[in-house]
């Protein structure tokens, strides 16, 4: 009769403990949610307004269209006086030639820096680490006046060249962070059996370092897709504008500005963004995780 009664406890003890978990994590998930949809909620009303008419964006909270329209996206696919697609191209030409950029200098700068050994390479990493600490607006006049010069202006040269030149000092750093978790016995080893530093690099380390190069082109894309300032200072002819200054266009000093069609193509925009991160989410994570966290 003892046993049993302690049998009985002992049960409703756990039954107990597993309603009090289970009200914890409902409680926690509900909370969870309710977060996400406060963070979400910006992007839900910038889809609404979409279809919504002008009159309606700003008179109402509720993302919800009503009436329900579609004119927005054609009269921006067609406004601005050129085709929304022009930016899109635009957009992405500059993007995807940054990223190779980006992804052939900053790999190979940091190859240097973490594996070879030259004379003045602390000094050199150190003067790197500084332009992380250096405003990007304080190089903006001398770049203007260097790329005016060479006729660069009004091109996409600007957008595009320094990113083959290693100017990006937080993606060489990342990569620096990341060969270093690399054991240095593969590259004696593959001395050992007759590869020079470039036989090395490429079939040795670059199969390795696919994390860190998912994580530097997947920031490099965002970061350039987005990007409204340089754009903005080297590009004057509208055929050759990119995504946020074509969604700029969209707006109007004096007032009369086309915000329904405006935010139907930031809709459109953010398509290549959202594919471009879902392709490399999970490399990305794993790019964060072996990079950012060691010393």
């Amino acid at each position: 009769m003892t046993i049993d009664t302690k049998f009985d406890q002992s049960t409703v003890a756990m039954t107990v403990g597993t309603k009090r978990s289970a009200g914890r994590s409902t409680f926690k998930h509900a909370l969870l949610i309710a977060v996400g949809l406060v963070m979400l909620y910006p992007l839900i009303w910038m889809l609404g307004a979409s279809f919504k008419d002008s009159e309606h964006i700003f008179s109402e909270v509720s993302p919800i269209p009503n009436p329900f329209i579609l004119d927005n996206y054609v009269r921006g696919w067609n406004g601005a006086g050129v085709g929304f697609g022009t930016f899109m191209i635009n957009s992405t030409i500059v993007a995807l030639f940054s990223v190779l950029g980006n992804l052939v200098a900053c790999t190979l700068a940091a190859y240097a820096f973490a594996r070879m050994q030259f004379r003045g390479r602390k000094i050199f990493f150190a003067c790197m680490m500084g332009m992380l600490m250096l405003p990007h607006h304080v190089l903006l006049i001398p770049q203007y006046v260097l790329f005016a010069n060479l006729g660069w202006v009004n091109t996409f040269l600007p957008l595009v060249v320094p990113k083959f030149l290693a100017v990006d000092a937080f993606f060489v750093f990342l990569m620096v962070q990341f060969l270093r978790g690399i054991p240095t016995e593969l590259d004696q080893a593959a001395k050992i059996d007759g590869a020079g530093p470039w036989k090395t690099f490429f079939y040795v380390i670059l199969p390795l370092l696919k994390p860190a190069l998912a994580t530097s082109a997947i920031f490099t894309f965002i970061w350039t897709w987005n990007d409204f300032l340089t754009p903005m200072i080297y590009l004057q002819d509208p055929r050759n504008y990119t995504v946020p200054l074509g969604l700029n266009s969209f707006l109007d000093a004096s007032g009369d500005s086309a915000w329904g069609a405006m935010f139907a193509m930031a809709v459109i925009s953010l398509g290549p963004l959202f594919g471009f991160f879902l392709v490399g989410q999970k490399y990305l994570v794993q790019g964060i995780a072996t990079t950012g966290l060691k010393g």
